[in-house]
């Protein structure tokens, strides 16, 4: 039943890329996802394959080998692999917020020692952001940079949290906090000593930097056990006196929380689109198995109760995916789309439980047991009401811009 969804117009291009990914989502991922969830383990063929597709270069510039793509193109490619498996949507997409970063506030030097490779796939790119006691607010943060100006290197410090890719990953995007001073513009104290956590305990001290996972200190912890998401290694980061090369910092000192915020927004179209994606496939099961289930002689999609449930959810997703639609074009028109990103990733994430949800209590028992794809469905839609800003977030950003104050 795929094809029957429908959204606002596209470009030729734009469908050409969603036809594409359509097919390698229903040939090379779908049929590998139950699998990939039980063991939980990431399907790294999946992941060549969409590297040969260019995808692993979504978001880098053209110069540097990948698709330069706009908003519309990077939500359409999240949720046609979404509707195959979430947990590659997510490692896709958080090594395209890494590659992001990079493309848009990395240096050329940087741009071309880095993007390249990445647009090819390897390395796979992290994005750390939170930490066990600063999630929804990432301003509390304690991880520090310290300057070492007799080495010309950061140390860093700290512990972060929910990292995506985390046991894959080659290169990570590190949220700190830089003591003050601690830009190379001064001294420093006395033999070079280092003093993490000096001055560094506010919103202006937070700096964005490039870490390679072989950096010294760079350690990888345990990888989380999770409801849904399987096949997605998620695990901690710890920094233990992490040096790096001065030249790894991607921002201006202080800079590193409004480029966060930046990069945050674009990744919410995309968790918006790969909700879509998920409450699309569960729709696109329910619809098939109530023409198929027979109850009484008759299939179950002849009772009126099963009918309304379809429309419901059918009406449920085409909504959810007209606002991420929304928010693509107030990107790409050069507006301020973190209002419409919010509503899009508020209502696609709640469309999301909701429509895989009815999925499951459409098959009854069979929803129930892992024979069948919406059991998995319902348990990684719950994500998607969580990473990148809870619901509770978005809904203050909505209402924050309602009133006037963002």
């Amino acid at each position: 039943m795929t094809g029957a969804r429908v959204g606002s117009s596209l470009t030729d291009e734009q469908a050409a890329v969603r036809d594409l990914v359509r097919e390698f989502a229903a040939e090379e991922v779908r049929p590998g996802a139950g699998e990939a969830d039980a063991t939980e383990t990431f399907p790294e063929d999946v992941w060549d394959g969409l590297a040969e597709l260019g995808l692993t270069g979504l978001t880098v510039p053209e110069e540097y080998g990948g698709r330069d793509a706009d908003a519309t193109t990077y939500a359409i490619v999240n949720e046609e692999l979404a509707h195959g498996s979430l947990a590659v949507a997510t490692a896709l997409s958080v090594h395209c917020l890494a590659t992001a970063c990079l493309a848009e506030f990395g240096s050329d030097d940087q741009r071309e020692a880095w993007l390249p490779e990445m647009a090819e796939g390897r390395p796979v790119g992290m994005f750390c952001l939170s930490e066990p006691h600063a999630g929804s607010n990432p301003a509390e943060m304690s991880t520090t940079a310290g300057y070492d100006p007799t080495a010309d290197e950061y140390v860093l410090n700290g512990e972060k949290q929910w990292i995506t890719n985390g046991e894959r990953g080659g290169v990570a995007i590190v949220f700190a906090k830089v003591p003050d001073g601690g830009d190379g513009s001064h001294s420093g104290d006395a033999g070079g000593e280092v003093d993490p956590d000096g001055g560094a305990d506010g919103p202006d001290t937070i700096t964005q930097f490039l870490v390679p996972a072989d950096a010294p200190g760079f350690e990888v912890g345990k990888k989380e056990e999770k409801l849904g998401l399987r096949a997605s290694d998620t695990t901690g980061i710890r920094f233990d006196g992490c040096r790096i090369p001065a030249e790894n910092r991607l921002t201006e000192v202080g800079d590193g929380l409004s480029a966060a915020f930046r990069t945050l927004t674009s990744g919410r179209i995309g968790i918006a689109a790969q909700a879509v994606g998920v409450a699309q496939a569960a729709l696109d099961e329910s619809t098939a198995y109530a023409g198929e289930r027979d109850q009484s002689g008759r299939p179950i999609g002849d009772v009126q109760a099963i009918r309304h449930k379809l429309a419901e959810m059918a009406t449920d997703v085409s909504a959810a995916r007209l606002l991420v639609r929304e928010a693509c074009r107030q990107a790409e028109a050069g507006e301020d789309p973190r209002i419409a990103a919010s509503k899009a990733k508020y209502r696609a994430s709640e469309a999301a439980m909701s429509v895989t949800n009815e999925a499951v209590q459409i098959h009854g028992g069979d929803g129930y047991t892992t024979e069948f794809d919406v059991e998995r469905f319902y348990r990684d839609a719950k994500i998607t009401e969580i990473y990148e800003g809870t619901t509770e977030i978005q809904k203050t950003i909505i209402a924050r811009g309602l009133l006037g104050e963002r």
